[in-house]
Formats: C-alpha cells, structure tokens, sequence
C-alpha cells in the first residue's frame, strides 16, 4: 500500500495569466502558496485483475477504457498500469469548486502515489508537467497550470509560465518573519457557495483570446505578481493588502461569473470593518474568501461575517510527497 499527501493552494496575485490564451503571447506570473489543507490518495494491490476507485462513488471495471472517472482513467495510462489495482481518496476540505486547486492536487497526489506503487520516484517538475498533460490536454479541462505545480512543489512561490510551455518555480524570498506575521494576517472563510470552475475559466479564455482591454487587465496582474514578490522581500505586508485588493478589482473585470451580488456585498462588508484586501479564490463565483487584515481588526471581520465559516490555515514547504509504504 502506498499513500501521498498533496497540498492545497491559495493564489494570491497574476491568477488567470497561466492560461494559454495569455501566457502563448507573452509570460505569465503568479505567486501561491501551499497550505497545511490535503489529499490524501492511497493506492494498493489488488487481489483480483479488475480495477476498483473509489471517490464520490465507487467503481469496479475489467479494463482502463471502463473507468468514468477521466482523472484516474488517464494516470493509470500514463504510467503504465492496467489491472489488479485499488486507488482511493480523501480530502481535508470539500473537493469541488471551492478554489483550492483540488483537481489538480489530486491530479499531483494520483500520480505521486501510482509512480511509488510502480517503485519509481518521479521529482516535482515531472509531476507537475504530467499532471498538466493530463487534466489540460488529455481531459480538455479548461484550466491553468499553476495549481498542478504549487502542489507538485509546495511552499511559497512566484510561478512563470513562458510562450515556450516551460515553467519557471522560484521560491518568496523574505524574512521568516514576514512570512509569519503574514500568514497571521490573512483570513480564510467558506462561502459556503460553490461553482462550476470549467463554465468560468471557458468564458475567461474566450474573453482574453477577442478582447484587448481584458489582455490588459491580466497584464496588469502579471505586474500585481511581481510587486507582490517585491513588497515580501522588502517586508512590506501592507502593500500586500492594497495589490490584493487591486486584483481582485482587476479580476473582476475577467469574466460575468469571477463574482456575484452576494460576494461583492462580503466583500464590501468586510473592507468596513477593517480587512484591506482579498479575493475569491480560485476562478471565483464561490468556495473561499481570503482577506487581509490587521490581526485586531480580524474579531471584528468575523462578526461582520458571521455567517460564513471560518477556517483556520497555515503554509505548507512541503509538495506532494509519499507518506506511507507498505513492504510486502
């Protein structure tokens, strides 16, 4: 038995610029983080030839081609893996459309775990770009590449995505009290709200690809990325807030769905009371809201924002790694 524990992330600035409508015309950029919020993936021999994966449901087939389940169907292809074979899953937050990554986590932490099953060990950098091939190409899911190498590497990390298909990871360089003081300044909470992330990042990407004004935008965010960078190495968390704050403005301006009446008056609600920037996370519609705030004024915050569901975080330096093996 083998099982890998892989990160969820939060993404703070550049979101949107790691797909290839934008990055094939010029580089994209974001900075991620990893977060102490996992998925756990065991994968183990089984005792007959069919292969069984349980999620959600549960199935049972004779053959690859039988498994609806795109994800496992096209990892199990890609490593070589044809029967006698048992994967299942578990996850620390709600796996759909809370804008964590989730999918790609997964993605990252299948892959992981079906390599160790196979006694390889494959690096971060393989994991990330097989995860992409998978979900993007393969699966003709409509998303970016930044969730897939976040989970693959893990930490703290200012993300390019080059016209050529490579991808430049570069660890935040700052003091370790600026990351601490920072991560105590952030807040997470649950919508409670979720969303199809596929019908928002399509309509992103057919507005990106026609319209020159939200090039701009995004162009803008690449910015909001690096200043991001720089402000952590200067220690200068209260321009975190403030370029927060602009992106999600920017963000806003992507697509019909990023945000709705309902977050916005949140948002708002929460600017009130003290939080100087944040966003949706993820494509937006729903799942998290991350704000950034003075640690005094976080009592206040949740009180204005009573309702939704707050949910405790700290950064993770670890990517996808395996935890448990089972010699037989």
């Amino acid at each position: 038995m083998i099982i890998s524990r892989t990160p969820l992330r939060i993404s703070f600035a550049g979101g949107g610029s790691d797909l290839p409508a934008f990055y094939r015309h010029e580089p994209g950029a974001v900075v991620s983080t990893a977060i102490n919020k996992y998925i756990y993936i065991t994968v183990n021999e089984k005792f007959d030839h069919q292969i069984r994966a349980s999620y959600s449901i549960t199935e049972i087939v004779e053959q690859i081609d039988d498994l609806k389940h795109q994800l496992i169907r096209e990892a199990l292809r890609l490593v070589g893996r044809q029967h006698s074979i048992e994967i299942t899953s578990i996850s620390d937050i709600p796996s759909q459309g809370t804008g964590l990554g989730s999918s790609s986590t997964y993605t990252v932490g299948l892959l992981n775990a079906l390599y160790a099953f196979m006694g390889r060990f494959v690096g971060a950098e393989r994991l990330a770009r097989e995860a992409c091939l998978i979900e993007i190409d393969r699966c003709g899911s409509p998303i970016g590449k930044q969730d897939q190498y976040i989970a693959a590497y893990g930490g703290f990390q200012f993300i390019q995505f080059n016209p050529d298909e490579t991808v430049f990871v570069d660890p935040i360089i700052c003091r370790a009290e600026t990351k601490q003081s920072l991560q105590r300044r952030l807040m997470m909470l649950y919508t409670g709200t979720t969303r199809k992330t596929g019908d928002v990042l399509r309509e992103q990407r057919e507005n990106t690809e026609r319209d020159v004004s939200r090039r701009r935008h995004l162009r803008r965010m690449v910015e909001l990325a690096h200043n991001l960078r720089l402000a952590l190495h200067r220690d200068d968390l209260d321009a975190f807030g403030e370029i927060l704050h602009e992106g999600w403005m920017r963000k806003r301006e992507l697509a019909s769905g990023i945000s709705t009446p309902q977050i916005d008056e949140w948002y708002e609600r929460a600017r009130a009371a003290g939080a100087i920037g944040g966003k949706i996370l993820g494509a937006g519609g729903g799942g998290f809201l991350l704000l950034y705030a003075p640690e005094e004024r976080h009592p206040s915050i949740r009180a204005a924002l009573s309702e939704l569901r707050y949910v405790p975080m700290q950064f993770e330096p670890q990517g996808s790694k395996i935890i448990y093996v089972e010699e037989r």
